[in-house]
Parts: structure tokens; sequence; C-alpha cells
């Protein structure tokens, strides 16, 4: 067995040898990463056409989106949107199911003929399939809001589509 005070490293040495480990993961990495990136891109396509349209700082930030194993056919498809002061989505349906989580600010939102409801951080609420959203939209005018949401559709669907 070699012991490894016979070679001696310094500081320097170690440090060059973990940049030189991590590149060469890193570089392992990128060449897989491209597929994977381009098939989530095509999975969250559909729902990244519904980025709000009331602010220059609104958007829709893919999270992640994943086949059920359990459920043939049916996708979860996780994103994070961002309201900027005063922004808003137009009024749109989602196919299937839709948890939205509040993370940041206040968020109002109107589905069907219900009520205007204005959820707070930590807060949620559920859309059933099929609902219209005829409201969804940051409470405030002077600070940003964001949340997280959690859909769950049929795999292929058109995640998010205007109402005109």
């Amino acid at each position: 067995m070699i012991s490894v005070a016979a070679f001696p490293q310094s500081r320097s040495q170690t440090f060059a040898l973990a940049v030189v480990g991590g590149l060469v993961c890193a570089l392992a990495i990128g060449k897989a990463l491209p597929p994977t990136m381009d098939a989530i891109s095509a999975a969250m396509a559909p729902v990244c056409a519904s980025a709000a349209e009331g602010s220059p700082l609104d958007k829709v930030e893919p999270i992640g989106s994943y086949a059920l194993p359990n459920v043939p056919g049916k996708r979860v498809t996780i994103v994070r949107v961002f309201y900027g002061p005063g922004g808003f989505t137009r009024p749109h349906k989602h196919a299937g199911s839709v948890t939205a989580y509040i993370t940041k600010g206040e968020i109002r939102s109107q589905l069907g003929g219900g009520p205007v409801e204005t959820f707070k951080v930590g807060q949620s609420f559920f859309e059933p399939p099929g609902s219209t959203h005829l409201v969804s939209a940051n409470a405030s005018a002077t600070e940003p809001a964001e949340l997280i949401a959690v859909f769950v559709a049929d795999e292929g669907a058109q995640l998010t589509t205007f109402i005109d």
C-alpha cells in the first residue's frame, strides 16, 4: 500500500486537482444535458406561452415536468410565476388541475363566476379542470408577487389557453 504521505501536496495543488475534477464532471454533465433540456423545454412550451402581460417583469419560469408512472398518460408540470408590480395574466383556462402556492406578495384570483379572492404568502388555491381563470394578478401596484403552480394534465396537453 502506498501512503498518502508519500505524495505531499500543497493547498494550491489540491485546489487545482479539485478544479480539474469539477471541470471533467461539468463536461460529462454538459454532454448529457442538451437532450434533457430539450425534453424539458418541449414539455414546458405550452405553459411558458402563458406569461403574464401586465408588467415587463412578469414571467413564467419552468421548474420541472415529469410523467406520472402510476397514472399512465398524465404529467405533472411545475412552474414559478413572477408578477411585477401591477402584473397580471389575461383570462385563460388550464388543461387538467392546477394548484397554486403563493411564495411572495399577494395574488388576486377569480375562477368562473366566483368572487375575487386575495391570497397571501403561504396560502394556496385550486383550479379544477376546465375552470375559467378570469383574474390572476399581483394585488400590489408597488411590490412584486410570485406563485408556484403545479399542473396535473394529460401528456402533451396545452396547459394554458387564453380566452379572447
